[in-house]
Formats: C-alpha cells, sequence, structure tokens
C-alpha cells in the first residue's frame, strides 16, 4: 500500500534537508505513543534509526538508510524498516525535499507498507495515514521557527 502526503514549508530545499536530524525526528513522534530513541545516526545511506515503543504496546522498530542524494530539484533519503512492529510486514518511507523556490521546499512523505497479509494491510492504512497527518502541522511548524 502507499500514502502521500506533501507539505510545503519556508526554507531552500537543501537548508531543510540539514535539519533532517535527530530533534526533528523527535518533534515528529507520535502524541499517543512514549518511545524512546535508541540510535540514530542520520539520514545517509548506512545511518540506522532505531526506535523502542513503550507505550501503547512495547515493541521495536529498526530502520536502515539504503539510498540518499541530491540535485538541482531535490534531496532525498529512504528508510527501510528491518526490524518492523506487529503486525508490519514491509515497510519503505521516501523522505523528499523538493525545491518551490528559493525560499520554499515542499516535503514529501512517499510511505510504501505491507501487513503481514492483505488484511492486516487494510487495517493499518488509516492507522499509518492518521499518524503521519500531523506532520504537516508539525513541518510547518518546524522550519517556520528557523526563520
Amino acid at each position: 500500500m502507499r500514502i502521500i502526503l506533501k507539505t510545503t514549508v519556508p526554507g531552500y530545499y537543501r537548508d531543510v534537508m540539514k535539519r533532517f536530524d535527530r530533534d526533528l525526528f523527535l518533534a515528529l513522534a507520535p502524541p499517543v505513543a512514549k518511545i524512546e530513541l535508541k540510535k540514530f545516526t542520520g539520514s545517509k545511506t548506512g545511518d540506522t534509526v532505531h526506535l523502542q515503543f513503550l507505550f501503547p504496546i512495547k515493541t521495536e522498530w529498526i530502520s536502515d538508510i539504503i539510498d540518499h542524494g541530491e540535485d538541482e530539484q531535490r534531496s532525498y533519503f529512504v528508510d527501510k524498516g528491518v526490524v518492523l512492529p506487529f503486525p508490519l510486514g514491509y515497510w519503505e518511507h521516501h523522505h523528499i525535499i523538493e525545491n518551490v523556490d528559493n525560499h520554499h521546499s515542499t516535503i514529501v512523505d512517499d510511505i510504501r507498507f505491507k501487513g503481514l497479509n492483505r488484511f492486516y494491510s487494510i487495517l493499518l492504512y488509516p492507522a499509518i495515514y492518521l499518524g503521519f497527518l500531523p506532520r504537516k502541522r508539525i513541518y510547518k511548524k518546524y522550519f517556520s521557527e528557523a526563520l
């Protein structure tokens, strides 16, 4: 399944990408979940993000950054889940920052996932969509504060 969310924020795309760091990652944590960030090495190929969910369920999520890059119109990195919470079976998240102009960028969250079977995939879709929707507000606030 696939979910794509787009958010326009203030800031040149290269500057916005530089702020995809530990602080932004923590700001994006879902408000209803209690999460411990066990490891965050960055957003470049070979880096790792390791989360420990403590509430509402206790589980781990580990993603490896499998690709990153930049050209004259966009920057991006891709995280792929290697240890996923039940009932996720597959996770790949493309973080893309597109150039709008010298003062604005569009952040694209392109999420591809599968549950352990079709039933779980269908159940997960609204949960993942609603879990990521607050990012639009968080991105706008986070990148506006940098001005």
